[in-house]
Order: structure tokens, then C-alpha cells, then sequence
């Protein structure tokens, strides 16, 4: 998302000449303490930014300095090859917007750089279907016509009307005020807001979508990074949350660590074990969690959690036991 900020905010210089640090905050929809450091960014990159100070003052670019295609160096030109090659603009619903876009930049590239550059780019894979494992890695499907209506009323500023399908609930209607968009990992969330409270919806549970002519209720400036980090906060420390004392071998120690919550407390326990305490988003996770690792892990405590992991043993057991002569 910055590298998209920072080519908008020299656009807005190039168009506008010199601009307030305040318009450009409301223009890019962050604060001013962003844009100030997005100019420090640009200029630590070369690019011919200057202040003028003083009532009418602002930022503006050094007269003369354009940024044409045909000034890409090889390196340059590759980057924008394997970034067209990347699926967030699937997850957008971007994807025939970017492709005819990596087309025109292909055509306008330098005759000596279009052959050496596309050649090098299929040298590079990035996020392949699948892992080693052949594990498929597939993103969520959401329809085209939901993620339009989604990022028409999220650019327009319009409120959103979605028919959302809540874990363990029955699909319902609600209306929104939409903030922003979210992906991560191939899964794209709304930010948005519900009778001035924040939500965070999962636009895969989105069956429907409906962009309003209402005006949103939304702040003029936001911050995407730090509104979904203090989101995220929230989402680990509330809800029915359990912490759990084990042990686990210290060769699967990671793979514990991208499943839980947070790690506490962590000390050697021996023959390349480990002891610590771990955050679960609930009783299920953790019984979750601490399966996957089977006998690399060894629940300690809570009771409920050993007595829980001990069943589900013995029903495996059973389902699996000898079975009679027929």
C-alpha cells in the first residue's frame, strides 16, 4: 500500500504544483505525520521534493522533473513485472485492470530493456498454487459483483448494505459505513463501521452487496496500517481466550508459534524440549493447535484440555482398532 501512496502523492505534485501538507494528508487519507514521512521517503529516493514555507506554502516538485517510462532501468522494469504478477489485484477484483496495465507498461518500456526484462521475469515465481507439500494454497472466492459494489462504496464514500454470514449465525443484512480494504494471506477484509462502532468483516462471508447513495460515516483521514493493527490487537485479547502450560519439541516450536496468539513464557525442559505458556483464541483452537502437533506436544494444564486431547486419542483409537474376523 505505501509504494501505491507514494506514486499518488508525486502525481498530486505534478498535477497541482504546490500543495499543504493538510490537503495531501485529505487527498491521500492519512494523516499529516504520514505524508511527512512519505516525503522524507521520496527524497531519500531521488526524488526532487522542496518545501516552501510561509502562509501559501506547501510541497512541490523542482520544475522540469518527470518520471517517463522510458527512464526505467532493467531492475526497475522487473520489479513491475513480478509486482503485476502478485494476486492482490485478484483479491480487489483488480485482476483485468492489471493485466491490460502491465501490458501498457510492457509496450512503453524501452526496446532494449521489453525482451531482457520479461525474459527474467518468468524466472520468477511468486506465491505458486501450491507448497513443497503440495498443499493447494487457493484464496477465497468472492464474487465480482460483491467486491465492486464493496470497493465502489469504500472509494465513493458511500455507506454499504451487506447480507453477511456470521460463524454460527444465520445470513443477515446490515448496513455499514465502509473505511477500507484488507488483504491478507489471499483473505480480504472490510474495515468499516456499525452505529459508530468498528467491525471487521470477512468479504467471503459477504453474499450480497449493495453501495448506497448515503453519505458514509467515517473519519476524513485514515490510516489503514494502524487501523488494522489495533483491530488485530483486540481480536487476540478478547473473546474467550484460554492459556495453556506445554511442552513441545523444540523442532516444531515454530509451527507452534504460527498458531497461537502469543507465547509468555518460555525455558529448556530437556532432551530438546520446551516449556512455555500459550495464548489460544479459545478452548477449540487450543485443542486444535495442540493436535496438529501429536506427540511433539504434551498439554500440561488446564485438566480439561489433557481430558479433551485424551478422548479424542481414544476415539482415533477405537475408530482404528482390530477389526473382527469376517
Amino acid at each position: 500500500m505505501r509504494a501505491d501512496r507514494l506514486v499518488a502523492l508525486v502525481l498530486l505534485l505534478r498535477r497541482h504544483g504546490r500543495v499543504s501538507a493538510t490537503t495531501l494528508a485529505r487527498e491521500l487519507e492519512v494523516s499529516t505525520r504520514t505524508v511527512l514521512r512519505d516525503i522524507d521517503a521520496l527524497s531519500a529516493a531521488g526524488v526532487p521534493v522542496y518545501a516552501e514555507r510561509g502562509r501559501h506554502g506547501g510541497f512541490a516538485l523542482l520544475p522540469g522533473f518527470r518520471t517517463e517510462l522510458t527512464g526505467l532501468n532493467h531492475d526497475e522494469a522487473l520489479a513491475l513485472l513480478v509486482a503485476g504478477s502478485r494476486r492482490g489485484a485478484q483479491a480487489f477484483g483488480l485482476g483485468s485492470a492489471l493485466a491490460s496495465a502491465m501490458r501498457k507498461v510492457v509496450d512503453a518500456l524501452p526496446e532494449s530493456y521489453r525482451a531482457t526484462a520479461a525474459g527474467a521475469a518468468r524466472r520468477l515465481l511468486i506465491d505458486p498454487e501450491t507448497d513443497l507439500l503440495a498443499r493447494r494454497l487457493v484464496p477465497e472466492e468472492v464474487p465480482d459483483a460483491v467486491v465492486t459494489e464493496v470497493r465502489r462504496a469504500v472509494f465513493a464514500g458511500h455507506k454499504l448494505r451487506i447480507h453477511y454470514a456470521a460463524v454460527d449465525q444465520a445470513p443477515k443484512w446490515r448496513t455499514v459505513d465502509p473505511i477500507g480494504l484488507v488483504t491478507v494471506r489471499d483473505q480480504v477484509y472490510l474495515l468499516a463501521a456499525r452505529s459508530g462502532a468498528d467491525r471487521t468483516y470477512r468479504l467471503s462471508r459477504v453474499l450480497a452487496a449493495e453501495e448506497l447513495a448515503e453519505p458514509a460515516e467515517r473519519p476524513e483521514l485514515v490510516d489503514l496500517d494502524r487501523a488494522w493493527q489495533e483491530r488485530s490487537t483486540r481480536f487476540r485479547t478478547g473473546g474467550d481466550q484460554v492459556t495453556v502450560l506445554l511442552r513441545v519439541n523444540a523442532a516444531r516450536r515454530e509451527e507452534l508459534l504460527r498458531t497461537a496468539l502469543a507465547v509468555h513464557a518460555e525455558e529448556p525442559d530437556g532432551d530438546g524440549w520446551l516449556r512455555l505458556e500459550a495464548t489460544f483464541s479459545d478452548p477449540r483452537h487450543a485443542e486444535w493447535a495442540l493436535w496438529q502437533l501429536a506427540t511433539s506436544a504434551e498439554a500440561l494444564a488446564p485438566q480439561w484440555l489433557r481430558t479433551a486431547l485424551r478422548n479424542r486419542a481414544a476415539a482415533i483409537a477405537t475408530c482404528y482398532g482390530v477389526r473382527p474376523e469376517s
